[in-house]
């Protein structure tokens, strides 16, 4: 596929002299660092990281068949996010477009850079129309976001339908994979060779359990991925950070056991939910959450954060009226949840 990334990125990104940092031009080891005014003692604390996470990139690079020079690490998703605004999208100029509903901060990450964002409806099933996208962008659209499985609808998007984007679509398009291990397939790596425009977000805080440390990553070209790094904050993930990302993906058998752990809890919420007297509809789920449809879902909301039980509202989405998102807990959080359900009273 024939595609040059040069002319996406912002003018002055493409004439910007990068911040060299310390590490930056000498990696950490076995030396006597004075270049970088860091405190000689509370090692290794004293020292900044490596600003390229090397290591952890090499080991997810194994862990994804990926090269390492195709991956991003940062804080989060949303720093990726951030990241795909910044390097090519003047303010007032261009556009990007995403589907609806979807995850929020597309649209935010739109409106802090002063960028429009045009939303394209999902089908009344959550399924994914490449033209009707299409027909939203014109030669400013910089980027296209999709989630796959999406948020809050929970489905997994059509990868023909994502591919037929990729093909015709001359800007970067962009698929978030956050919940992607809860799918039974579709992730969109095998094709990050044949597309230099597509762009895959994945992240540590679902299926590895780790949100706390606020790990995401970004897989694209080479050519992409040297932009990001150019732009980003020097230190962007910090030294704890990095060693729990390391230990988290040495704890490959244990990830596993917590995604079929999840998906049979889901299977079992699913099975309670169908045919409850205040449910209408539980929609179909590849991801660790069930978007419910029910018969008031205000007062059930309501009844269940009384009980103590805390699960999200998202009737205001396209679609999605009357609808509240619950997350597939354990076992006994989600024998509670059942619990309340049942008792349930106006």
């Amino acid at each position: 596929m024939n595609f040059d990334l040069n002319p996406l990125i912002r003018k002055n990104i493409r004439e910007l002299k990068p911040y060299s940092s310390a590490r930056l031009e000498h990696p950490s080891g076995r030396a006597v660092f004075l270049d970088a005014n860091e405190n000689p003692f509370n090692a290794p604390l004293n020292r900044y990281p490596d600003p390229l996470h090397r290591e952890l990139r090499r080991k997810i690079a194994e862990e994804l068949q990926v090269a390492s020079e195709m991956i991003f690490t940062g804080n989060g998703s949303d720093e990726a996010i951030d990241l795909l605004y910044r390097a090519t999208c003047d303010p007032g100029i261009h556009n990007v477009v995403g589907i609806d509903p979807t995850y929020g901060m597309y649209r935010v990450a739109a409106a802090v850079h002063g960028t429009e964002y045009r939303e394209v409806p999902l089908n009344d099933d959550f399924s994914l129309q490449p033209g009707r996208v299409l027909e939203k962008t014109d030669p400013k659209t910089r980027l296209i976001f999709l989630c796959s499985p999406n948020n809050p609808t929970g489905n997994l998007l059509s990868r023909d339908a994502m591919r037929e984007l990729i093909e015709r679509f001359e800007g970067l398009v962009v698929v978030d994979e956050a919940y992607i291990d809860f799918a039974p397939h579709g992730s969109m790596i095998p094709f990050l060779n044949r597309y230099p425009n597509l762009v895959i977000m994945q992240t540590f805080s679902k299926a590895r359990a780790a949100a706390g440390i606020r790990l995401g990553m970004a897989l694209a070209s080479p050519d992409l991925i040297a932009v990001f790094d150019r732009i980003k904050a020097p230190y962007n993930l910090n030294t704890l950070t990095l060693e729990v990302g390391m230990e988290i993906l040495s704890r490959g058998r244990e990830k596993e056991i917590w995604i079929r752990t999840i998906l049979q809890e889901r299977k079992r919420l699913v099975d309670f939910l169908t045919g409850q007297p205040e449910v209408e509809k539980v929609f179909p789920s590849d991801a660790n959450f069930i978007l419910v449809r029910f018969r008031n879902a205000g007062k059930m909301k309501g009844w269940l954060e009384r009980q103590g039980i805390i699960v999200r509202d998202r009737s205001g989405e396209t679609g999605c009226e009357g609808c509240l998102r619950i997350t597939v807990g354990s076992r006994e959080e989600n024998e509670r949840l059942i619990k309340q359900i049942q008792r349930y009273e106006e």
